[in-house]
């Protein structure tokens, strides 16, 4: 310590440093969880109950998305969003409401089970310590959390749960005609009475045996199994949902190749709420960013489904445009279409082109061997427009239903199963891709839209495909049936009649969105309550017999492969425990004892986010999922939301379609089982913006501590070396992490919180700077230095009423911060609030009055200094529940308004008026203004123009 430091500190032992800041927030975190500061009362009188007062008052519960505890620890770009939360719920608690914010852990996922991999380290111990860590850091902020409420994911206390809901779904379907998920049970009950026909003339319910009554309840379940195509990555030995594989096709995480491949897997059956999923989004406060691309990846369109019949079979297509039907001039089948093998002949017929084939001797060796190459190509490179279009013709001819021509069958890698039907009739002539492919293939192509730009109706002389939904349709005229001279959507509805009164077709609607793949090849995750008897019957297991716990195993890693290997198939790390795989149970089904074989996937590391937010209402509830008052009084329907839901949802716009999507499935389908009252989880929903840092790289590109570089002249340099700097991501692999801990040490807790507050609007992305840090460091110091006196430690404020001008500061300010808290636009709050400790700190005696209302008003901002100066200023009760400042509307009108005065437009003075002043006394006080006498020197005036109080213009004559 200098000698100059010293005697500063000597001179002003009571000044708000660093070390004092640190000894003030241990001793207010340590009186907030002595005293329950922050618990949250439920109705009722449960575990949470209390006092009937807080419970009456208008609730607010505040969330923030699920954390995931890292062995990292965390960064200061980490608790951006928890921060925002907790300003935002202390500002609710003083404005009179019953808050509920808390936390808990999302803890089972890929991450610790790699670490476990690496270490033989339990996933349970590491992620232990992973979120002691993390609670600590947290703490160290200063979060009003209630404790009472935190869990984490691997609790078999909450999986119990995550299971249980598993089973309901497991156990419903969804009733069409209702528009709502049902029991199962009451489809068996139909099914059994003969009031619903088993479909696919299966014949009578009684008739079935249990293996057909099984495989046709699958038909119907929400959570069904199935032998589908996956996206099977062999590097992590895992499969993964669309949403979890990168644009370029590789695995998200560690970016592996990703193929396609059909395997057993536990499915979701979300499609079934596609409608309600896009319905539903009208009436929530979301981005409309994030709710455009929920949309997006909903996909709804409307169309046809029309029959193009192939020998004894028939090609299904989805079409948005069966106008053009009479111009679709070839067929397109995705290369894994099941009924390539049953339409493509032995041999090429006669005169097929040659171009067509590939260069192979029979149709069966051109589509084996296009197969092959399509399999090695991930969906978005299969799709991209630049890319030379591919394929081969299976042999086969199918007949447009319309024009009754014979049209060849083509596969092509730039058709895929996953969306439609996975057949495509080609429109060469209106579709850029197909007139691509036509040609490449020497295909015909027939124009039946008449194009609006003159280039006439042969599209052999056209450069690209002609599309349009305002045009007249041309050409498609035959067997009496006839679209000519009507526009698209007169065409669209007449084709669609025709198509459905011969039964060729039917009017429809197709979506995106599929089917959510549940299924893991992991350990680290939620046990299915699944078991199959020795017929392969998958059963639930009873709630009696939940939660089923993750068993103990030596080897935590799925078997993985060379990631390159496509030809491979996932094992499971819990298929290694026969005692818990094969065991003996009595369901309660009236069977007794049999044999079982347990599920050995894991669920994925979305399901226990899909419904945490009910596990916050009543967290100790062993007897139900929640209870109906409780999540009611927290989550209920509302005026201005029907559909309830947490009042505030703050998180990342990067779970736009995946959590979000999930979570809003498993809320209708709990609301449609009568288990909850709220549609939706999440009324509102706000994304934070990121905090960046700068990445240093060396010349080799290697990223070098930022700590460690050095700015000369504009350059930087590390250990001598000139490195280059770009803004990006703060993490610990690109050395530019800085924790919060670095931040709380040489400033303190509530100077972090201002500054993450006070960088810029929240939902932007903003650069860290940590020198920058002492800015909002200043405005605590002088703040404290407005009420404490820094060499004696007394309370300097005075029992004196503040100045007008004072008066009007303090009360603009608190109209201003109030509105800005209740918008989240806290950095312009403490803008506001910096201006007015500007203005007191020049006071020479610091009203009593004024320094309360400030104290209250940083409270919910930096609250370990307001609990202090409050308890300075006499008070023994907490800051956290008192009112917030309300702005007296007498001080928010200004005294004067200035007034410009122009002649000919250009400005020659400015008054100081009353707001109240007329036009014809706001004329007279400019004429008389003696700078516009002069300026007008004796000319005369043609015309006054008057926009009291604020402008007066003067047109001499």
């Amino acid at each position: 310590m200098s000698e100059i430091t010293s005697a500063a500190e000597s001179a002003a032992p009571y000044r708000y440093t660093a070390a004092l800041a640190a000894d003030i927030e241990a001793r207010w975190q340590d009186f907030w969880e002595e005293h329950g500061t922050y618990e949250a009362p439920n109705p009722g009188e449960g575990d949470l109950g209390g006092d009937p007062a807080q419970v009456a008052k208008p609730k607010k519960f505040i969330m923030d998305m699920f954390p995931y505890p890292s062995g990292a620890g965390l960064h200061v770009g980490h608790p951006l969003g928890y921060i925002a939360t907790d300003v935002y719920a202390r500002y609710e608690r003083m404005t009179g409401h019953n808050v509920l914010h808390t936390l808990g852990f999302d803890a089972f996922g890929l991450p610790a089970e790699q670490y476990a991999v690496q270490t033989g380290t339990h996933p349970r111990a590491s992620t232990v310590t992973n979120m002691g860590q993390m609670t600590a850091q947290l703490r160290r902020l200063g979060l009003g959390h209630d404790q009472r409420r935190t869990f984490a994911t691997i609790d078999p206390e909450y999986y119990r749960w995550t299971q249980w809901i598993f089973v309901q779904i497991f156990n419903s379907w969804y009733d069409t005609e209702a528009d709502r998920a049902r029991p199962i049970a009451e489809l068996v009950e139909q099914f059994e009475s003969g009031a619903r026909e088993t479909p696919g003339g299966r014949g009578p319910w009684s008739g079935l045996s249990e293996r057909e009554r099984a495989d046709l309840l699958g038909e119907y379940r929400l959570a069904y199994a199935s032998d589908a195509p996956v996206n099977w990555s062999p590097g992590l030995g895992t499969v993964l949902a669309n949403e979890e594989v990168t644009a370029d096709g590789r695995s998200e995480r560690g970016n592996f190749p990703v193929f396609k491949a059909k395997l057993r897997q536990w499915n979701m059956r979300i499609t079934a709420y596609a409608d309600r999923l896009q319905n539903d989004l009208d009436g929530l406060d979301w981005p409309e960013a994030i709710k455009l691309q929920q949309r997006n990846w909903i996909g709804r369109s409307e169309g046809a489904r029309i029959a193009f019949p192939v020998g004894d079979e028939r090609i299904d297509v989805f079409t948005t445009r069966q106008d053009t039907l009479f111009g679709a001039t070839y067929m397109v089948l995705a290369p894994e279409h099941p009924l390539v093998e049953k339409v493509a002949p032995d041999a090429w017929p006669e005169g097929t082109h040659e171009v067509w084939t590939g260069g192979y001797a029979t149709p069966a060796e051109a589509v084996a061997a296009y197969r092959a190459q399509a399999e090695a190509k991930s969906d978005v490179e299969r799709q991209a427009e630049a890319k030379d279009k591919t394929g081969v013709f299976t042999g086969a001819y199918a007949l447009n239903p319309v024009s009754e021509e014979r049209v060849p069958v083509f596969i092509a890698d730039y058709v895929l199963m996953g969306y439609g039907t996975g057949a495509i009739m080609a429109v060469p002539a209106h579709d850029s891709r197909d007139f691509a492919f036509a040609r490449a293939f020497e295909l015909p192509m027939r124009c039946v839209v008449e194009p609006s730009d003159g280039r006439g109706l042969d599209p052999s002389a056209w450069e690209d495909a002609f599309s349009s939904y305002d045009a007249k349709i041309v050409n498609s005229t035959d067997h009496g049936f006839s679209l000519d001279g009507l526009g698209v959507v007169e065409a669209k509805e007449r084709m669609t009649g025709w198509l459905e009164e011969r039964g060729l077709g039917e009017g429809t609607v197709n979506y995106r969105l599929r089917d959510w793949l549940f299924s893991r090849q992991r350990y680290w995750g939620e046990p299915f309550p699944i078991v199959y008897d020795e017929d392969g019957i998958a059963h639930a297991l009873p709630e009696s017999m939940l939660p089923l716990e993750l068993p103990e195993v030596e080897d935590y890693s799925p078997r993985t492969f060379d990631p390159d290997d496509a030809d491979t198939s996932p094992e499971t790390p819990l298929s290694r425990n026969e005692e818990w795989t094969h065991v003996t149970l009595d369901l309660g089904d009236g069977k007794g004892p049999r044999r079982f074989r347990r599920e050995t996937n894991t669920m994925p590391n979305w399901a226990g986010s899909c419904w945490y937010e009910l596990r916050y209402l009543d967290p100790k509830n062993d007897e139900k999922l929640v209870d109906p008052e409780i999540e009611r009084y927290w989550m209920g329907p509302r005026p201005g939301r029907p559909a309830g839901g947490v009042d505030l949802y703050v998180g990342g716009s990067e779970h736009a379609v995946l959590h979000l999507l999930y979570a809003r499935f498993w809320s209708k389908v709990l609301y449609d089982l009568g288990h909850i009252s709220s549609a939706e989880p999440f009324h509102k929903l706000y994304n934070q913006g990121m905090i960046q840092a700068f990445v240093y790289r060396d010349r080799r590109g290697i990223a070098v501590p930022a700590a460690e570089v050095e700015e000369r002249d504009g350059a930087y340099y590390h250990q001598g070396e000139k490195v280059s700097r770009v803004l990006g991501k703060m993490g610990k692999s690109l050395k530019n992490a800085v924790t919060p801990d670095e931040i709380c040490a040489d400033f303190g807790a509530d100077t972090l919180r201002l500054y993450e507050m006070a960088m810029g609007p929240l939902d932007v992305s903003r650069p860290w700077d940590t020198r920058a840090v002492v800015g909002q460091f200043r405005l605590l110091q002088r703040l404290w230095r407005n009420v404490v006196d820094e060499a004696s430690g007394a309370v300097t404020v005075v029992d004196t009423e503040a100045d007008e001008a004072t008066l009007r500061a303090l009360h603009k300010a608190v109209d201003g911060v109030s509105q800005d808290m209740a918008a989240l636009r806290f950095n312009t709050a403490i803008a506001k609030i910096t201006e007015l400790n500007n203005h007191v700190t020049k006071l020479s005696e610091v009203p009593r009055s004024v320094a309360e209302t400030m104290v209250r008003l940083i409270a919910p901002l930096a609250p370990h200094i307001a609990e202090e100066l409050w308890r300075k200023l006499g008070h023994q009760d907490t800051v956290v529940y008192q009112d917030f400042p309300v702005a007296d509307p007498a001080y928010l009108v200004d005294e004067t308004v200035t007034c410009v005065v122009q002649i000919k437009g250009k400005v020659k003075a400015r008054l100081e008026v009353p707001p109240s002043t007329s036009e014809g006394d706001l004329e007279a006080m400019a004429l008389a203004e003696p700078v516009i006498v002069a300026a007008l020197d004796g000319a005369g005036i043609r015309k006054v123009i008057v926009r009291a109080p604020k402008l007066v213009n003067i047109v001499p004559a």
